[in-house]
């Protein structure tokens, strides 16, 4: 099925050949978890189970740092599940958000009350919680903060709805601004990078916040059956009585209309994307930062003007997420990324569109950046090309040899 969806895109072909083949190897470092603990092996087990994509980016880090930054997940996972269980009353929530970072170093406790479907890290806390006290003191310090302070702002958003802008911003800095602010300090207490990516607080948030808003986008509808909304009233008020008034199919103009005004809020943190991605030194660092990034541009790009959003899921291919995983590994080839996919954002902005002028004052604005050092490149060869080829037609010839039986 997955080159099947891909048969119209020679190059993602390519890749999911190469990642099949192995190609994978040049991305993902071979983690021997046989020399590993036990309750460290089972923090690993659990990353995969909660996150494959961010388990696999995990993998292409040094092995101090990726073991802090898979425990790092696990415990905000854990943190984001209480908050997400809708079984759970505001009176149980509240205050375990609110105390979270200090069960860190219990070594007994866990919860077996969440129905959700990551309980498990609920469940066997004492695993992750082992875990996180045996890094070193550098890396306990930045989790535990920012543990507290994400369910410090999880627990005020529990109790109140994201009216303003201002708001929708505040919210996805408790939710992601925040790890991503800890994801850079964890980065600086390694060594890899300098102190000064820590200390950015305003630009790692930024970053975090181009990575939610799109996470809220796209979750338009499944976060509507679960009950959930966090699209901001100030926005979506323009287009409708109620949020989930756009999901009827008589409101599917304006309901298209609000979703693109929001990703075109979401398009003003590029800017900061790229220059984050600039300052990064380590080569390792920096391809686990540019998946997430280059994954979220071309989920913005899958969601702009479309409909879908509003009736199912929107998805980008796995052979599109292979090739952009495996192209995103120098600041040349993100540019060149970012390039192509507000190229995709600017053919879509319909004239009659009312932020159709900002829409495309963003895509100038990152289209400049983009070009800041040199024309977009091709990354394929004629060779490669004759590769994609050969795989379309033997695809091909598969199927009609199939349909004929």
């Amino acid at each position: 099925m997955d080159f099947l969806r891909s048969l119209g895109h020679p190059e993602e072909l390519c890749h999911l050949v190469r990642y099949r083949l192995g190609g994978c190897r040049l991305v993902l470092s071979k983690q021997d978890r046989d020399s590993m603990s036990d309750s460290l092996q089972t923090c690993y087990k659990y990353l995969d189970q909660t996150s494959r994509s961010f388990a696999a980016a995990t993998q292409a880090l040094d092995g101090e740092l990726r073991n802090a930054v898979c425990i790092y997940y696990l415990v905000i996972r854990a943190l984001d599940t209480v908050e997400d269980d809708m079984t759970l009353s505001l009176e149980t929530k509240v205050p375990m958000l609110h105390n979270f970072h200090t069960y860190l170093y219990l070594a007994d406790w866990r919860f077996t009350e969440s129905q959700d479907k990551y309980r498990v890290v609920l469940q066997d806390f004492p695993t992750i919680s082992l875990e996180f006290r045996n890094l070193t003191v550098g890396y306990q310090k930045v989790i535990a903060d920012i543990c507290h302070k994400m369910g410090v702002g999880m627990a005020e958003f529990l109790e109140k709805k994201v009216e303003s802008l201002l708001d929708f911003d505040k919210y996805c800095q408790y939710v992601f601004g925040l790890w991503m602010s800890g994801l850079s300090q964890l980065f600086s207490v390694s060594g890899l990078e300098d102190a000064s990516t820590g200390e950015d607080i305003r630009l790692s948030k930024s970053v975090g916040l181009f990575l939610q808003k799109t996470n809220i986008i796209r979750d338009y509808l499944e976060d509507q059956l679960e009950g959930r909304e966090f699209w901001p009233r100030e926005v979506w008020s323009k287009y409708g009585k109620k949020l989930s008034d756009l999901a009827k199919p008589e409101n599917i103009v304006p309901a298209v209309q609000c979703l693109n005004e929001l990703v075109t809020n979401a398009l003003q943190h590029v800017p900061d994307v790229l220059l984050y991605l600039s300052r990064l030194r380590n080569q390792r660092v920096f391809h686990f930062n540019a998946i997430p990034q280059v994954m979220s541009i071309a989920t913005l790009a899958a969601c702009y003007n479309n409909q879908q959003v509003f009736k199912g899921v929107v998805k980008i291919r796995k052979g599109q997420a292979v090739k952009l995983m495996m192209d995103a590994t120098n600041m040349q080839a993100v540019r060149a990324i970012m390039y192509q996919y507000v190229n995709e954002i600017s053919q879509k902005i319909p004239l009659t569109d009312p932020s159709a002028g900002r829409t495309q004052n963003m895509v100038s604005t990152i289209r400049k950046l983009s070009l800041s050092s040199g024309p977009p490149v091709s990354h394929y060869s004629s060779s490669i090309y004759l590769l994609c080829a050969m795989v379309l037609a033997a695809l091909s010839w598969q199927y009609l040899s199939t349909n004929k039986r």
